[in-house]
């Protein structure tokens, strides 16, 4: 970020001048994108649109192309929580979930344009606020440990409300890194946590499924 003019010295206006690089090297590197890869000038229209722009990460593959169809199909599968939301996420209502009670929720003001139709303001930690105890078939948790669900404390609350707030036998997705950075708190001392049963993934045939990335994204199943 470029920080405000303070001083009209040589060296001000250097560091100045330093501090724009990494930016304008970013500005040229998009405009370089846009003119040679078809794929990522496609993407980047679809979004100014307000259309799909599916990632090509196989993480997102797997949860947009396995994950979300066999959750959507279920007939007992009504009421979807999806927690987080950034600007490929925010398709994920109309497209995997049209005909359902389909709730986002994320603290960020700013990312309230790619939330769903009925979205939350608000941490994780305060769902207990806004929804009654059993008001979700399914929520989804992904990529939020580890990015802003970072405390021993954070955890145990913010897990504990997703358990109360599923009806019994409801459904939950929780994924996550498995690298240091991206690990603050080891899962195995999250005791909201350990109140889920853990739920065989059909196509998978498991509890659990670590992608092939190279952030060893890991999906988690669960049950209440």
């Amino acid at each position: 970020m470029t920080r405000p003019a303070t001083s009209d010295s040589l060296g001000g206006d250097v560091h100045r001048s330093v501090a724009r690089l990494p930016e304008e090297r970013a500005q040229r590197s998009t405009a370089v994108r846009l003119l040679t890869d078809w794929t990522f000038t496609l993407r980047a229209v679809r979004y100014a649109l307000g259309l799909p722009t599916p990632m090509r990460t196989e993480d997102r593959r797997v949860l947009e192309q396995v994950i979300f169809p066999y959750y959507a199909s279920r007939a007992d599968i009504r009421s979807v929580l999806f927690v987080g939301c950034q600007w490929y996420t925010r398709h994920y209502g109309r497209t995997f979930f049209p005909t359902h009670d389909y709730w986002t929720i994320e603290p960020d003001e700013k990312a309230r344009k790619y939330g769903g139709r009925r979205h939350v303001v608000a941490p994780l930690e305060r769902l207990d606020a806004f929804f009654p105890e059993g008001r979700f078939d399914l929520i989804v948790c992904n990529g939020v440990y580890g990015f802003g669900l970072d405390a021993p404390e954070q955890c145990e609350i913010a897990l504990g409300h997703c358990h109360s707030r599923l009806r019994q036998d409801g459904h939950m997705v929780f994924g996550w890194n498995d690298v240091p950075a991206r690990t603050p708190v080891p899962l195995a001392s999250i005791q909201s946590l350990a109140r889920f049963r853990r739920y065989t993934f059909p196509a998978f045939g498991s509890w659990r499924y670590a992608t092939a990335t190279p952030y060893r994204h890991i999906y988690d199943f669960y049950r209440k």
